[in-house]
């Protein structure tokens, strides 16, 4: 029983161990700027290759919303919205949808609420009714 109870916390610190500062992040901002990588076109091809055979997925993670309203000119102010925030953050997803009677605008493909949390900061001096939402989100590109 006492080695069951010390195999158990040797478990616990090895999982302590694991720095997840690196999950969801490329490797090369991880490396720094002017790091070269050398591939060969296999690899590369192959790389390309899964990455189109997951664009269709969708995994649970998290979304900014940023609008949400159901008054009569709901609609004109979410594409206005919509069109600020693609052009303000060109590189994250903007989401603008309909769910009777409202209209929603959401921002991001978030796997984690942290990562969420740097958009969500930048955006509610902008947006102050603006939260972070749990949602099916688009495959990591």
């Amino acid at each position: 029983m006492l080695a069951a109870a010390a195999l158990r916390a040797q478990d616990t610190t090895a999982v302590q161990l694991v720095d997840s500062t690196y999950v969801g992040r490329d490797i090369m901002s991880v490396i720094g700027p002017g790091a070269k990588v050398n591939q060969s076109n296999p690899v590369r091809q192959a790389l390309q290759k899964y990455v189109a055979s997951n664009a269709e997925k969708t995994i649970t993670g998290y979304r900014i919303r940023v609008f949400y309203n159901n008054e009569p000119s709901a609609r004109s102010r979410s594409e206005s919205i919509e069109a600020t925030l693609k052009n303000q953050y060109p590189g994250i997803g903007v989401y603008r949808s309909f769910e009777s009677p409202n209209y929603k605008v959401t921002v991001g493909d978030f796997r984690s609420k942290d990562e969420a949390l740097g958009i969500y900061n930048a955006l509610k001096g902008t947006y102050p009714t603006a939260y972070i939402i749990k949602e099916t989100i688009n495959y990591p590109r």
